[in-house]
């Protein structure tokens, strides 16, 4: 079974080409991708008006490239698969529009995916894929949740932001330092040049009990010690910068520990753009080798959105069973859709 996904949630155009067979683990056969980042430059965030017009012009060549590089050809397709929630609605629209007008011209069956389950699932991609069950570290965009995960669809909230996620708070806090668009990855480059202990930044629901997570009065406390700091703050933007990753990092791990523990599971996945970080992968990687846990991640080139996870995620759902792909080509998109509410509509 060849599955086509297409992802079009917000600033990224990805398309891609996943080879389902029995009850193998499906594979990647090829994917593309197009980032908007030079274009949203010059307004310092993604404008979603001109977002959505990008992934008009894009999405169709995408997929041309992506079938010649497999070697494969439209009519070899059994599913279209496309991202029908959380994002931008505009953006989404796109997507979902050409995979059911490809669907209903192929007479092929279509499947709206999860976006965030497409995140979950994009480890199965990488070379260590790993194994359920496991807790999960979501960590994309404007969201931050620890998942107990047992398998296709069956997943459990541990624990979730209750305002500004991992990701805004890397965002927000690059903005205030003046880093520009986009700012989390601007933001970790330069604090591999700083002290990650130069400021002592506030560790939000750190010992709260639960597992949840707030970064907001991080965000805050960044934004004060900038203006403490005056005419002296590009000297010290790389100190500030390696204290609000540390704090961040810090968050993030030791909740992860504490889910692990509290589940008395040993197998932790990482997914979404802000697990590419490498100081969180480097302090994971000690805290679970310290307590014999496996950590997997996806492949850096797939952490932030594309069309492999998506593919990956329909492939997957089908072969467990938990969705049906069909003919009904008219479709809606979910703006709003909670992870844990996946099989409700």
């Amino acid at each position: 079974m060849l599955v086509l996904g297409i992802e079009s949630s917000c600033d990224e155009t990805g398309v891609a080409l996943v080879e389902s067979d029995g009850a193998a683990l499906p594979r990647l056969r090829a994917h593309a991708l197009h980032s908007q980042i030079e274009m949203h430059q010059a307004y310092g965030g993604v404008v979603p008006e001109l977002a959505s017009r990008d992934h008009i012009r894009r999405v169709l060549p995408l997929t041309e490239a992506v079938l010649a590089e497999a070697g494969s050809t439209l009519a070899a397709v059994d599913v279209v698969a496309y991202t029908r929630g959380p994002g931008l609605a505009g953006a989404l629209l796109v997507g979902a529009g050409v995979a059911c007008a490809l669907g209903a011209a192929l007479d092929r069956p279509v499947l709206g995916v999860h976006h965030l389950e497409g995140h979950l699932l994009s480890p199965f991609l990488s070379a260590d894929p790993p194994a359920f069950p496991f807790v999960a570290l979501l960590v994309s965009g404007g969201h931050t949740q620890l998942m107990r995960v047992d398998g296709i669809g069956r997943y459990e909230m541990l624990g979730e932001t209750i305002d500004d996620a991992a990701g805004e708070a890397f965002d927000k806090s690059a903005k205030l330092m003046g880093l520009g668009y986009p700012g989390g990855p601007a933001l970790s480059r330069l604090a591999a040049q700083g002290d990650p202990e130069a400021f002592k930044l506030p560790r939000p629901l750190l010992h709260s009990g639960d597992l949840d997570f707030s970064f907001a009065g991080l965000k805050t406390a960044v934004l004060v010690q900038a203006k403490r700091l005056g005419d002296d703050l590009e000297a010290r933007k790389a100190d500030l910068a390696a204290s609000t990753q540390a704090a961040i990092v810090d968050v993030l791990v030791r909740k992860t520990m504490t889910a692990l523990q509290q589940s008395g599971l040993d197998r932790v996945v990482v997914a979404g753009g802000v697990g590419a970080n490498a100081r969180l992968r480097a302090e994971l990687n000690q805290r679970c080798a310290a307590r014999g846990i496996r950590v997997h991640y996806p492949e850096l080139h797939l952490c932030t959105d594309n069309g492999a996870m998506i593919a990956m995620a329909a492939a997957m759902r089908l072969q467990a069973g938990a969705a049906d792909a069909n003919r009904g080509y008219s479709f809606d998109v979910r703006p709003r859709w909670p992870l844990d509410q996946i099989d409700a509509v």
